[in-house]
Formats: C-alpha cells, sequence, structure tokens
C-alpha cells in the first residue's frame, strides 16, 4: 500500500505505535515509552487483565474478542484516530490471517510485502539464495537424501507440528498425518531440508532506511521442547518412551558470538538488505532475523528467516553487547523501532519507514 496515502489525516508530528498484545508487546510498548511515544495496546479481552498489569506502560488499551477484529472498520478507525503506525510481530499474521493484514487499512512499520514471502517456505528459502546466503539442502516430499532430514510448516508457528525423518517414506507418512488432522493442505505446505548437525543461532539486525545502515542488534537460541530435554534421557530410555524430538519454542537463551564470525554474519545481512530491495522494494525496514546452525568447521547455514521482531530479542530489554556498542545506551529492538519512527517523525520521513 503507498504509504502516504496510509498517513492521509495522521499527525505525523505525533505518530502512535500499535501492537497487538502478544509475543513481544511489553518489550515494544517499554522502548516506545523511553522515546517518548504514545502507545496502543490492541488485546484480546482474556488477555487484558495481564497487560494491565503493565499499564503504565500503555496510553489506550484496544479491546477486541478475537485477532481478526483488528481488521473491523470501527477498530481501524479507532487506530487511525490516535495516528497508530502497527508494528509487526510474529501473532499478528499468524492469528490476525494474511489476507486481513495486507489489506489493513493502517501504515505497518517495516516491508508489509515481506510476509507474503515468510509464509511460504519455498519463497522464503529463494530470497536467501537470492541474497548469496549459504542455505542446507532442499529436498521434495518422496525425494531420495542421505542423513536426516526435517520436515517444517510454513509461517509463524514457533516450531510446532516439525519433525525429523531418516528416510523419503518416514517423510511422506508424517506429511499424510498433517493433512489428516487439518494442519495442512497438502506437500505444497511443507519445506523439507536436510538436518545440519551443529550449534542452533539465530541473529538479530536491524536495518535503517533514515541512517542508511545495517546494525548487529543480537542473538539468540531458542529453548525448545522437548528437544533440549531429551538429553538428559540415555537411548536406552528414549527408545523404551518411544520418544521423538519436537521443536515447541518455550524460551530463549542469550548468545554472544565469537568476534571471527561477526564479518560472516554481517555479510549474510547487507545481502539480504539488497536483495529485498532488488526483488521487493523499497526493501527490508526495521528488523529481521536470520535463523542457522554453526557448523563445527564455523560455516553458518541459513534455514529460514524472520522479516519482523523475533521473541529472542525480548533478552535484551535493556540492550544487548551489541546494540550498546552503536549507540552506548541501553537499545532494545522495541526501542529501535521505536528510535526510528521517532527520526522519520521529527525529519517529515515517516513515509519511508511504513508500507
Amino acid at each position: 500500500m503507498e504509504p502516504r496515502r496510509l498517513l492521509e489525516g495522521y499527525d505525523t508530528r505525533s505518530p502512535a505505535v500499535a501492537v497487538l498484545g502478544s509475543h513481544s508487546a511489553l518489550q515494544i510498548l517499554h522502548g516506545a515509552r523511553a522515546e517518548g511515544l504514545s502507545t496502543v495496546l490492541i488485546v484480546t479481552r482474556d488477555r487484558l487483565w495481564f497487560y494491565e498489569q503493565f499499564s503504565h506502560l500503555v496510553d489506550r488499551f484496544v479491546v477486541v474478542d478475537r485477532w481478526p477484529d483488528l481488521c473491523r472498520d470501527d477498530v481501524i478507525s479507532e487506530l487511525r484516530r490516535f495516528s497508530a503506525i502497527l508494528v509487526p510481530h510474529g501473532s499478528l499474521v499468524e492469528y490476525v490471517g494474511i489476507g486481513c493484514v495486507m489489506e489493513l487499512r493502517l501504515p505497518v512499520f517495516g516491508l508489509r510485502n515481506l510476509f507474503e514471502v515468510e509464509a511460504d517456505q519455498r519463497r522464503k528459502m529463494g530470497l536467501l539464495r537470492e541474497a548469496g546466503i549459504e542455505t542446507p539442502k532442499q529436498f521434495r516430499v518422496g525425494e531420495g537424501f542421505k542423513g536426516l532430514a526435517i520436515v517444517k510448516l510454513g509461517g509463524a508457528k514457533g516450531g510446532r507440528g516439525y519433525f525429523l525423518a531418516r528416510t523419503p517414506e518416514e517423510v511422506v507418512k508424517g506429511v499424510d498425518a498433517l493433512a489428516r488432522s487439518g494442519v495442512i493442505r497438502g506437500p505444497e505446505n511443507v519445506l523439507v531440508q536436510e538436518y545440519v548437525v551443529g550449534a542452533p543461532l539465530y541473529v538479530h539486525f536491524f536495518y535503517s532506511p533514515i541512517l542508511g545502515r545495517l546494525e548487529l542488534m543480537g542473538a539468540d537460541i531458542r529453548y525448545e521442547s522437548n528437544a533440549d530435554g531429551i538429553g538428559r534421557l540415555t537411548p536406552k530410555y528414549l527408545e523404551h518412551l518411544g520418544i521423538e524430538p519436537s521443536f515447541v519454542v518455550v524460551g530463549n537463551i542469550p548468545v554472544v558470538l565469537r568476534e571471527s564470525l561477526l564479518p560472516k554474519v554481517m555479510r549474510f545481512g547487507q545481502g539480504f538488505v539488497e536483495a529485498t530491495k532488488r526483488l521487493l522494494p523499497p526493501g527490508i525496514i526495521g528488523p529481521f532475523c536470520l535463523e542457522g546452525v554453526v557448523t563445527e568447521d564455523l560455516r553458518f547455514l541459513v534455514f529460514e528467516f524472520s522479516g519482523r521482531i523475533v521473541a529472542g530479542t525480548n533478552l535484551y530489554v535493556q540492550g544487548s553487547p551489541y546494540s550498546q556498542l552503536y549507540w552506548g545506551e541501553p537499545m532494545s529492538m522495541g526501542r529501535r523501532i521505536a528510535r526510528e519512527i521517532r527520526i522519520a517523525s521529527e525529519e517529515g520521513r515517516l513515509g519511508e519507514v511504513v508500507t
């Protein structure tokens, strides 16, 4: 959508930050407060009691019965009355729906067109390759492979539904089970990748169109159930219990990279920025995350990306070791988003950071 039209009727000198009450909302609200911006929290009725504990971070609550109510004309009108800029996170597309989000008559901080790519695993991997980023091997459902494969679902599902397979037959069986249970429509909704053994690594970036620079904001690994719990059991007991690993994200753990890896991850980040500028103009705006594995010979293979703020940044509400190097003050991803909005507003360039 054209930013100029989305901002019609807005007080662009005094925008508000709006966010759904989920995922990384508290960090985003905290960051907006730190930058002196007003805040709007869109929250479902059943979660209101929780977020009211943090009412000092919220100027206005917009209460809905269910997430898709965000698409209602009266809700949109209310948000526009506050000159609200919607900051997207993983719950937005997953719970509201891609159709609504793409047509939403609100300015969205970031690159809205990237949401459609992120929801399609094949387009996602194609964009990474276009960026010159090394990725794991990819297979069709039923295609032969050596070693171990991991089967993934599209969208921000926090690892739910992912499974490992030793043979093409196990891939087919698992995909059929997902289709029968209604989780997916068919094989076209999954991605089959080589399972790479190594240390997981999720790297947080921020691209600033206003300053014209890419910033490394932090890194994390995900704490997953039951993959991070089965290591406490020997193979004998795992076999007895019939336990297979699953990858449901329950939390995040901070990581500081060895410095010799930083040039490589920054090159990948820069490649991603340039690829989005070529293929999805105007290109990435604000936060994104490259998610992968570092092997024992220090190759960084990226198996997917998130084109918006990720929950791993919640670790750094007071800033990360890297954001401190740029700003010399506590700078969370939520605050970095708010600072970009504030600077853009002050310079009359708000249209450059919303889509």
